[in-house]
């Protein structure tokens, strides 16, 4: 329960104008009996926005469990505090923003802070998406990089993902996002900085020339080697940032015939055409399937509002459709095998695996990391990487982060080649679901009130884990005790020939997750659309008897 006193002392220090005038309307309506106000002022008060690996994310608004000003320079300042250890007083930050409300200022306070502790900050010359933010941190030799950023989430969200480089990461981890025990670590710093209106700031930060924007044009589009180009696509920015660049990477690589939905490509952080500015979200990019329906496109491409990943429809059995993670995943995996491509392939145990398959068909190396690119991004030799959430990773020595401008480029490279050849991208799938078995993955998210209701769900498939799925045994695995080649995470896993589940509670938004894949048979998937039709029918069982294993609706 809250504390009038500590929602005072909070506003006292809180150096947002409109912040303070919110928490004290809030508490005013809570001490004359507003049981809402009350409420409210109980959960923002709950405790400080949880900093987990990557960093920070939430809703806008005022107090100590939403993201704001005094929040953010908090966290800046326990940044600066877990650098002045590991990488000296000497530390170099760099900072980089996107369009959503409040991105600037809160990149503007961490640059001031970095600068005011005596170490060096360089922001980023405007909005730019995520990927050249993990780009700068390895090409300026970073210690640290801050991007303020929520992704895929709603208008209303933003966040505060943490990089690091430098002396602070060794040679696979330059420009990856942190992971266990700097999170931590940074964490405990936050937690013993002073109040929000006591952090000193400076303005002796500089800002990052518009030479680094044209090395990272440079190196996305030397990834693609000459090549057909002839292929008409439309595209859209869902609002983001994404426009801007992927203008010139289209444009330097040879590909003319670009529509873009013009309603959806330059930002605006209300995202005014789009419930939730994620490619994956039913509806999203409906503008951009009608667009290539009216003027006969021969794909889709889409990014989130970061860019840091991509998504592409095609027609699949006659019909207009969104390929999933990991049908592009393969297929890009594929695409660069035969280019030559040298090093580890690489996936999370959330996705399919088809990669592991194709890895083992071709004599390539496959590892398997925890979900995230901040696992992906710091395998050894990495030569590809891909998640199911349409994250890819196809240039790891500029960007060993997910990229969905040079994973964009890639499919591009790639359908136009295909093209010349009379042939298509669900042509290339067939190919590989004939050779390998087709993998058929799918969902089932399920969003939550109370987040005890995770705990318990995951409580119970621990207790009782369920002994076979579609009428075939599975065995079951506690992700929770580590394997030997994956740390511990908060995740089981249900596996079988025919079947693989894994179920894990979301790292960012209050949802239960249950990742599934049904495999078929090369010989059963040769029939192509007959047999995406009969794997579609056993996912829509699979989908049902988790539904009840787990309890939930």
């Amino acid at each position: 329960m809250y504390s009038p006193g500590g929602v005072r002392e909070w506003i006292a220090d809180d150096p947002d104008e409109e912040c303070r005038a919110e928490l004290e309307g809030l508490l005013d309506a809570a001490e004359a009996g507003d049981a809402t106000a009350a409420s409210e002022l109980d959960d923002r008060f709950s405790g400080f926005l949880q900093f987990g690996t990557a960093g920070l994310r939430g809703a806008m608004a005022a107090g100590p469990f939403r993201m704001n000003r005094a929040v953010v320079r908090k966290a800046a300042a326990g940044l600066v505090a877990y650098l002045a250890q590991t990488a000296g007083p000497d530390a170099l930050v760099a900072v980089g923003y996107d369009a959503r409300h409040h991105s600037r200022e809160f990149a503007e306070d961490t640059a001031a802070i970095v600068a005011a502790a005596g170490m060096r900050a360089r922001i980023m010359p405007r909005a730019l998406p995520t990927p050249l933010l993990a780009y700068a941190v390895r090409r300026l030799d970073a210690d640290a990089g801050v991007m303020v950023t929520a992704s895929h989430n709603p208008a209303r969200d933003n966040g505060y993902k943490v990089y690091l480089g430098g002396r602070c990461a060794d040679e696979w981890g330059r420009g990856v996002q942190l992971i266990p025990p700097a999170d931590a670590r940074i964490a405990e710093a936050i937690a013993a900085t002073p109040p929000a209106g006591r952090i000193a700031l400076a303005d002796g930060y500089e800002t990052i020339g518009e030479d680094l924007v044209d090395a990272y044009v440079r190196d996305c589009v030397a990834a693609v080697p000459p090549g057909p180009r002839d292929l008409s696509i439309v595209y859209t920015a869902m609002h983001g940032v994404g426009a801007q660049i992927m203008r010139r990477v289209f444009r330097d690589a040879g590909f003319a015939r670009v529509i873009e939905v013009a309603e959806q490509c330059e930002p605006d952080p209300g995202f005014p055409t789009i419930a939730f500015p994620n490619p994956e979200e039913p509806g999203a990019i409906d503008m951009a399937l009608a667009l290539a329906g009216r003027t006969g496109a021969d794909l889709v491409v889409a990014n989130d509002p970061d860019a840091d990943r991509c998504a592409v429809a095609a027609v699949v059995d006659d019909r207009w459709r969104m390929l999933t993670g990991d049908e592009l995943g393969l297929l890009l995996a594929d695409h660069m095998i035969r280019r030559g491509a040298k090093g580890v392939l690489a996936s999370s145990v959330v996705s399919s695996g088809a990669l592991a398959a194709l890895a083992a068909a071709r004599g390539r190396d496959h590892v398997t990391t925890l979900t995230g690119f901040k696992w992906i991004g710091r395998v050894p030799d990495l030569a590809f990487g891909y998640e199911e959430a349409i994250g890819y990773c196809c240039d790891p020595g500029a960007v060993p982060d997910k990229d969905g401008l040079t994973a964009a480029l890639m499919v591009l490279e790639l359908a136009a080649g295909l093209r010349a050849e009379g042939l298509t991208l669900a042509d290339r799938l067939d190919e590989l679901t004939a050779e390998l078995g087709l993998h058929a993955t799918s969902q089932l998210a399920i969003r939550v009130s109370d987040l005890s209701l995770i705990a318990d769900a995951m409580a119970r498939l621990r207790q009782n884990p369920p002994t076979s799925l579609l009428h075939a045994p599975v065995t079951y695995r506690d992700l929770a005790e580590g394997t030997s080649g994956l740390p511990p995470t908060d995740a089981v896993e249900l596996s079988g020939d025919e079947v693989h589940v894994v179920v894990r509670p979301s790292g960012t938004e209050p949802k239960l997750k249950c990742y599934l894949e049904v495999r078929l048979t090369p010989e059963r998937s040769r029939a192509g659309a007959a047999a995406r039709l009969a794997a579609e029918i056993r996912m829509m069982a699979l989908r049902g008897q988790m539904q009840s294993v787990l309890g939930l609706g």
